[in-house]
């Protein structure tokens, strides 16, 4: 049986959710919003347990619904599941939950989507939002499938109690594997190994928060996606995970030259045994459902400029500087989510409209532009 919307919005993590709440206000009538898990939330319920916000609450609001409580902490993982849950259930949008999306085709003008249960939906517009959670990145290493030991991503991790004990290397410089380096060093005899020193960024440069700096400057929304994708990663920190480290004996090292079947090869050769590999190596954003739309280009990458693909009635929402700093974050994807729906509004107007309308009353000869 086939279903009709105006807009379909394939996530219901933050991203879709902001998506759905503001698709009234650009035009859009009857909004669907296909989520593959039993509720709302998108990766926040598969994250770390002690997982903190690296913004205060002041600054991790979606459009319309203010985060609750002092604006000055840090949430933690489970207040974000609970807000977001809170917000899908004020939103004027049809929800379903267990909708395992597995192709979005073009058809006729408009998208077919088809879920995994042969349910089948179409729709003029499309916004995948669906995030990069279900693709975790490991990193090819030497002597990786040799290694007898316990390997899992970040991804996969949850508390440090079932360490204990143990000899644990986390891979990563970033704010996860820091954070979880931290509180396994005091379970575990545990060394963070990265390609770099870690660089620390103040939580609170001149006593005020560095998230209200990045929007008093402007920088949270500056076009600096490129060179922002190849600089080195930094770590915000009030102090406490720096002194966490420290009081555990939790030491940074190079990264290991390659995996043993018991253990490690440091960069300078001494080899080491080691009962545990947690990778907080990131994620790559991938879209298995848009093969086949002509919208990914042969490495599997969506081709879109600033979340508009280059096919019609396609938009995308929380990819990771997709049009600034934060726009994968709960502060900035509601500013990319206006952005592309009033794109995607514009250029479904557009349809069925003649060709000297579209462009203004130019006539498109010979010397009109190009396509």
């Amino acid at each position: 049986m086939e279903h009709h919307a105006d807009l379909i919005v394939l996530g219901a993590g933050q991203s879709g959710l902001a998506t759905a709440a503001l698709a009234t206000r650009h035009g859009f009538g009857r909004t669907l919003v296909l989520e593959a898990a039993d509720q709302p939330g998108g990766s926040w319920p598969h994250y770390y347990d002690s997982l903190t916000l690296f913004s205060p609450a002041r600054y991790s609001s979606l459009p319309g619904l203010r985060f609750p409580g002092d604006g000055d902490r840090y949430p933690a993982r489970d207040e974000v599941v609970d807000y977001l849950r809170v917000y899908a259930r004020r939103l004027d949008a049809d929800i379903r939950t267990s909708t395992t999306v597995t192709s979005v085709l073009p058809r006729d003008g408009a998208w077919v989507v088809r879920a995994d249960d042969g349910a089948e939906f179409t729709a003029r517009a499309v916004v995948a939002a669906t995030g990069a959670f279900r693709s975790p990145y490991t990193p090819a290493v030497p002597g990786g499938e040799e290694f007898a030991g316990q390997s899992l991503h970040a991804a996969a991790y949850r508390s440090p109690e079932p360490f204990t004990g143990r000899r644990v290397v986390v891979v990563g410089g970033g704010n996860s594997a820091v954070q979880i380096a931290a509180e396994l060093g005091a379970v575990a005899r545990t060394t963070l190994a990265t390609r770099r020193p870690i660089g620390w960024m103040r939580q609170r440069p001149l006593g005020r928060d560095v998230h209200w700096w990045f929007r008093r400057t402007g920088f949270d929304i500056a076009p600096l996606g490129r060179l922002l994708r190849k600089a080195p990663v930094s770590v915000l920190d009030d102090g406490r995970y720096r002194e966490a480290l420290d009081a555990h004996g939790v030491e940074r090292r190079e990264m290991f030259a390659r995996l043993t079947p018991d253990g490690v090869v440091w960069a300078d050769g001494t080899e080491e045994p080691v009962d545990t590999v947690v990778w907080a190596t990131g994620y790559r954003l991938t879209h298995p459902y848009l093969n086949g739309s002509g919208v990914l280009d042969t490495d599997g990458r969506p081709r879109h400029r600033g979340g508009i693909a280059t096919v019609r009635g396609l938009g995308f929402v929380g990819i990771e500087f997709q049009r600034g700093f934060s726009s994968n974050t709960l502060r900035g994807v509601g500013r990319d989510a206006a952005h592309v729906l009033s794109r995607l509004s514009r250029s479904r107007r557009l349809v069925g409209r003649p060709a000297d309308a579209r462009s203004g009353g130019r006539p498109r000869g010979r010397g009109g532009p190009r396509r």
